[in-house]
């Protein structure tokens, strides 16, 4: 069975739900995500973008990931809430932050990915997979 998952940005000017199983759940260290969480990682699920419900106007904005490939990063214009990544990588696929869940509980993690620049204070859990860089594309 699924779980109905469903957040938004801290205004509450975008909502989104989704239904779906991830197709990839995990934490991912690289700088990017360490700048735009504000934090040692940025903890994220991935599904297919048409199996989420966005209400409300994400502005995005694109950078250069670490895997050499285009992320566009989805926030709110009136918050600046991070909610949303879409990584050029795995084409069809959006990335939902997990600190926007309305129950950040239902996160599982299932990896942590460019652990190359993990910061030494950020708990690294040793029964996860741990890749350096991205995940082979057979996870992905």
């Amino acid at each position: 069975m699924t779980t109905l998952i469903t957040g938004g940005c801290i205004c509450g000017a975008i909502r989104y739900e989704c239904s779906t199983e991830p197709v990839l759940s995990g934490n991912c260290h690289c700088r990017d995500c360490q700048k735009t969480s504000g934090s040692g990682f940025s903890a994220s699920i991935f599904v297919p973008i048409d199996a989420v419900k966005i209400a409300g106007e994400v502005k995005y904005y694109d950078v250069n990931g670490d895997s050499g490939h285009n992320v566009s990063r989805g926030f709110c214009p009136i918050c600046g809430s991070n909610v949303f990544g879409k990584p050029a990588i795995i084409a069809g696929i959006i990335g939902i932050r997990v600190g926007t869940f309305d129950d950040p509980s239902l996160y599982q993690p299932k990896m942590n990915i460019f652990t190359k620049n993990a910061q030494k204070w950020a708990f690294l859990d040793p029964n996860l997979p741990q890749f350096s860089d991205m995940p082979p594309q057979e996870m992905i």
